[in-house]
Formats: C-alpha cells, sequence, structure tokens
C-alpha cells in the first residue's frame, strides 16, 4: 500500500509526520485514480521505530523464502 509521508508542525520540541495510506481505484471511465484510505499522524521516533521494525519482518521473511527457493529448486535440479 503506497503511503505518503509528510512532516507536521513541530508540537514543542516534538517532531511529528503525518502518514497517509492510499492505493490505486479505477473510476467508471477507467481512469486510475489514488484513493485515501486513512491518515495517521506521529511522533516522528515512534514512527521510525515502527518502520525499522517492519524492515526487519520483512527481511526475516524474505529469508524464509529465500531458502524455501533453494530447497526446492535443490529438488527441482536432482531429478
Amino acid at each position: 500500500m503506497p503511503k505518503i509521508i509528510t512532516a507536521l508542525e513541530p508540537d514543542g520540541e516534538v517532531k511529528m509526520v503525518e502518514i497517509k495510506h492510499t492505493r490505486t481505484m479505477q473510476d467508471a471511465d477507467g481512469n486510475d485514480v489514488t484513493v485515501l484510505d486513512y491518515k495517521s499522524d506521529y511522533v516522528l521516533t515512534e514512527a521510525l521505530e515502527n518502520a525499522e521494525a517492519n524492515k526487519a519482518s520483512l527481511e526475516a521473511q524474505l529469508t524464509e523464502v529465500s531458502q524455501e527457493i533453494t530447497d526446492l529448486t535443490a529438488i527441482r535440479d536432482a531429478e
């Protein structure tokens, strides 16, 4: 899901960001349009922590899938 991230006015010393979650749909004429699903405001450090945790999770999943491909390829090539 594409995201649009923008800086918000600081709340005192705290930096804030707005994250808009969007998706692409087709209108009645068949044209692609971007639709806003929802938006969230985060403290910048919290947003960074969430993004880093998501990245770590995705990297772990990628490692598992890469191993699966290696195992499947070995079985295929052994025939």
